[in-house]
């Protein structure tokens, strides 16, 4: 993964969500790769063909990044053209924050699939959006 996911850090970045994880550990991307055969891949990348909005994200969509340093393997994508995208930046930028780009793509995942399980109106303390 590129870091430990018990880096003290790590867990204080995400203190109030880490009851909400469900975290499998694989031994190797080959492996995770081959549990996971039948299931739709996107690999996002700067040096992918297509815009992440292009695309339709179906049920059981894994959206792939690589580490925030190097990327995805080239032959990755280049045996994948059709599953490969990217999200649009200015040219002189190496790449967005790798944080970043997980929430775009995740985001937009949800925004096709009508955001499943999230809240979607936010209250106010002393108002009522459905009554003003």
């Amino acid at each position: 993964m590129g870091f430990k996911i018990d880096d003290r850090k790590l867990k204080r970045a995400g203190l109030d969500y880490w009851h909400l994880l469900d975290i499998t550990y694989y031994e190797s991307s080959e492996e995770f790769f081959a549990k996971h055969s039948g299931e739709k891949f996107f690999y996002f990348s700067t040096k992918a063909p297509h815009k992440y909005t292009e695309k339709t994200y179906p049920d059981k969509t894994f959206i792939v990044f690589g580490k925030e340093t190097k990327g995805l393997p080239e032959k990755l994508l280049f045996e994948n053209p059709d599953t490969a995208v990217r999200i649009p930046m200015i040219s002189d930028a190496r790449s967005l924050n790798l944080s970043n780009s997980v929430a775009i793509g995740v985001y937009e995942v949800l925004r096709q699939w009508d955001f499943p399980e999230l809240q979607e109106n936010g209250k106010l303390r002393e108002y009522d959006w459905q009554n003003t």
